[in-house]
C-alpha cells in the first residue's frame, strides 16, 4: 500500500506538475503514540508500575531493533520538505537503531526500576514476519534540508516516561478515590 502511495505522488508530480513530496518516515515517536505501540505500552507500564497500579509487562521479541526518533523533529522535516523550490522524496529518521531491550533499560532504569524485576516474555506477541532491525538513512535530508533530529533515543524515553508518569498519578487518585479499579489496565 505505502508503495503504491509512493508511486502516486510520484506519477502526480512529474505527470501534472503537481507540489508533492514523498516522506518516508521511520518511526516516530511521542507521548501522544497510540498505546498498542511498544514504545508507548513501555512506558505507559513503567508509569503504572511506578505508581503500583500494575506489576507486570508482557512483550514480545526484545531483540528487536527500531530507529526512533521524535514525531516533532519529523514534523519541522516535513515542513523543510514543503519551502523547498522543487519537490522532492527524502527519508526521514534518526539513522541510529535501539532494540526493544534498550528502551527497557532507559525506561526503567529512568525511575530507578530494573525492567527484569517486571518483563514477562509472552509468544503471543512475536511477529511471524519480524523484521529483525530498521534505521534509516536521513542523509539526502541532512544535506538538501538542512535537517537533523533534535530530540535523541534517551531524551525521547525520558520524555515519554514524564508523561506517563503524569498520566498514572491521574489514575492512582481515581483509585484511590474508588472510581476505577486498581488492577483495571489502560
Amino acid at each position: 500500500m505505502i508503495l503504491v502511495i509512493f508511486s502516486y505522488t510520484v506519477n502526480y508530480r512529474e505527470a501534472y506538475g503537481i507540489f508533492a513530496c514523498n516522506g518516508i518516515l521511520f518511526n516516530h515517536e511521542s507521548p501522544r503514540r497510540g498505546e498498542n505501540f511498544v514504545t508507548r505500552k513501555i512506558t505507559r507500564a513503567v508509569g503504572r508500575i511506578k505508581m503500583g497500579l500494575q506489576s507486570k509487562l508482557f512483550l514480545g521479541n526484545l531483540q528487536a531493533s527500531r530507529d526512533w526518533g521524535f514525531a516533532g523533529d519529523y514534523v519541522e522535516a516535513m515542513w523543510l520538505m514543503l519551502q523547498q523550490e522543487k519537490p522532492d522524496d527524502y527519508v526521514v529518521a534518526t539513522e541510529e537503531s535501539h532494540t526493544v531491550e534498550e528502551l527497557l533499560d532507559k525506561a526503567f532504569g529512568y525511575v530507578d526500576l530494573n525492567w527484569k524485576d517486571h518483563v514477562e516474555i509472552d509468544k503471543r506477541y512475536f511477529r511471524p514476519a519480524e523484521v529483525d532491525n530498521l534505521k534509516g538513512d536521513a542523509s539526502k535530508a541532512r544535506k538538501v534540508l538542512g535537517w537533523k533530529p533534535k530530540i535523541g533515543f534517551e531524551q525521547l524515553v525520558k520524555m515519554m516516561v514524564d508523561e506517563d508518569i503524569e498520566l498514572a498519578k491521574r489514575e492512582k487518585v481515581l483509585v484511590d478515590a474508588g472510581y476505577m479499579d486498581p488492577h483495571q489496565q489502560p
